[in-house]
This record gives C-alpha cells, sequence and structure tokens, in this order.
C-alpha cells in the first residue's frame, strides 16, 4: 500500500521544464516551453504530429541535450537516467513468437538494466504480482507478451514502468492504434494510478477528446511554442491563436473539442467542412 502524501508534498513540483528550447538540424523544434507537474496530477501533452512531443520527453528523461533552458525533477536538474522517472515509449515491437510472459517483462523493470539474470526472490515475485494487480493485467500475465492485444500489452508496459516506483510517468502516444473502448481504459486506469499512487503523469497524444474526462492540466504544443494551464485555461480562441500564429476558433460539438483554422462569423456555429481541423 502507498503510504499518504504529505500536504506540501503534494503541492511540490515533481517536475520543471524551464526556458527549454532545441533546435535539431536548423530548425526550432522547441522554443522556450515551460511548465510544471505536481503530485497526482494528470497531464495531457497535446499536440499535431511534427509539434515537439517526442523531442520534449526525449528532453525531460535526458536522452536530447537543449541549446536553452533546463529540466527540473524532485528540484535537481536531471542530467541522464534518473529512477524516479517511469517511460512507456511511442513504439514498442513485440514479436508474437518471443518466449517472454506479460509477468516477465513487467519483471525487466526491477533489474532489467542489470547485467546476468536476475535471482528469482519472493520479494520479487511479490512486487511483479502487485504490479499486475494495480493495472488489471493478472488474467493475461501468463501469455506470451507478444499475443496480447494493443490495450494489453499497453497495461503491461505501464506495469513495466511503474514498478521501479518512480515520481514521475511519461507516456508517448499510448493510445495510438488502440481502439475507442481500449483507449478509454488505459486513460481510465493511468487516471487512477496517478490518485492511488500520487504521481505525476504526463502523456502525449494528438487528440485531447479522450483526455478530456481526468485530465487535471494541459500542455499544448504548436509550432514548438507552448501553453499550459487547465482545459479551460489554454483550449480559447486567443491562447491558441497566438500559440499557432494564426487565427483559430475552438468549437464544442457534440461533447467534442474542434480547434480549426480561418475565420468564422459566429463563433457559436459548428466548423465548416472547409476549415482545417487542427
Amino acid at each position: 500500500m502507498t503510504p499518504p502524501i504529505h500536504p506540501e508534498d503534494a503541492l511540490r513540483e515533481l517536475l520543471r521544464v524551464e526556458g527549454v528550447s532545441v533546435t535539431l538540424a536548423g530548425r526550432q523544434i522547441l522554443e522556450n516551453v515551460s511548465f510544471g507537474l505536481r503530485a497526482g496530477e494528470f497531464t495531457g501533452l497535446i499536440g499535431s504530429n511534427g509539434s515537439g512531443k517526442t523531442t520534449l520527453l526525449r528532453v525531460i528523461l535526458g536522452l536530447q541535450r537543449a541549446d536553452a533552458g533546463q529540466v527540473l525533477v524532485l528540484g535537481r536538474p536531471n542530467t541522464g537516467r534518473n529512477r524516479s522517472i517511469g517511460y512507456v515509449p511511442q513504439k514498442v515491437l513485440l514479436d508474437p513468437d518471443m518466449p517472454l510472459r506479460a509477468r516477465d517483462l513487467v519483471a525487466l523493470g526491477i533489474d532489467g538494466h542489470r547485467f546476468g539474470f536476475p535471482l528469482p526472490s519472493r520479494q520479487r515475485r511479490d512486487a511483479v504480482e502487485a504490479m499486475l494487480h494495480a493495472v488489471d493485467a493478472e488474467r493475461f500475465a501468463d501469455a506470451r507478451v507478444g499475443t496480447l492485444s494493443g490495450g494489453e500489452q499497453q497495461r503491461v508496459l505501464i506495469a513495466h514502468a511503474l514498478i521501479g516506483r518512480p515520481q514521475l510517468l511519461l507516456l508517448d502516444e499510448p493510445l495510438a492504434n488502440l481502439d475507442l473502448r481500449s483507449g478509454q481504459e488505459v486513460v481510465s486506469l493511468l487516471d487512477r494510478i496517478a490518485d492511488e499512487q500520487q504521481i505525476a503523469v504526463l502523456l502525449s497524444a494528438h487528440e485531447m477528446n479522450p483526455l478530456l474526462p481526468v485530465i487535471d492540466r494541459i500542455v499544448y504544443l504548436a509550432g514548438g511554442r507552448a501553453a499550459s494551464g487547465t482545459t479551460d485555461e489554454v483550449v480559447r480562441d486567443e491562447v491558441l491563436s497566438a500559440l499557432y500564429g494564426y487565427e483559430v476558433h475552438v468549437h464544442t460539438l457534440h461533447g467534442r473539442i474542434l480547434v480549426v483554422a480561418g475565420p468564422t462569423e459566429d463563433p457559436a456555429t459548428p466548423p465548416d467542412a472547409s476549415l482545417k481541423v487542427i
């Protein structure tokens, strides 16, 4: 059972990204990006393909050097591998014929970074069982991980990232290629884990709507720049127009938020098919 978080610790920032800029191959990928995450917060990192989401995650992980700015994890500069950070990458190819069970992949999160074969122990088995239970993966724990569905694989990868007890969990497009139901289940799972374990979750996605029921904050990336805050604070005509550098409008249609480029006579009117959804 996770010990309760002191109120003062809950207000403390686990992650602070301050003025981060990155240029790759002569192209500005990120420009003066700043935001913070606190314990128990679920934050959506939203942006279209090529907006810099993966680059930003790599900077936070210490895998990509920033040209300017800094990243603080638990108040200290992050300069490399940090056990306080759990990570679920965007693409993990799992061969169906690979003789690796779901529970084996989760266990690699404990000592997979070490050389040699780990010695079996009751403590290690208990930790794996507890994490499989936390992500509701017990029923397929002994199945080959490559044969699992996309949603089941995501649960196992999340358990793999969490078993080291990180305080910050980063996920790069975990909802890509999942059907609607599986995506909703993964989002609900992460929301529960953020609350129960009081970790900060930062999930990147190009579509914000699946996250709206649960996220506490949003970091919206466009053109390498970022706006952060609550959804109501960020997803506004004037904020996103400044971010994109041209006029955009935010519409709500059948409970979904649409961000469209181009002028409109009446902001309450749903976007015309000729407008570009971004």
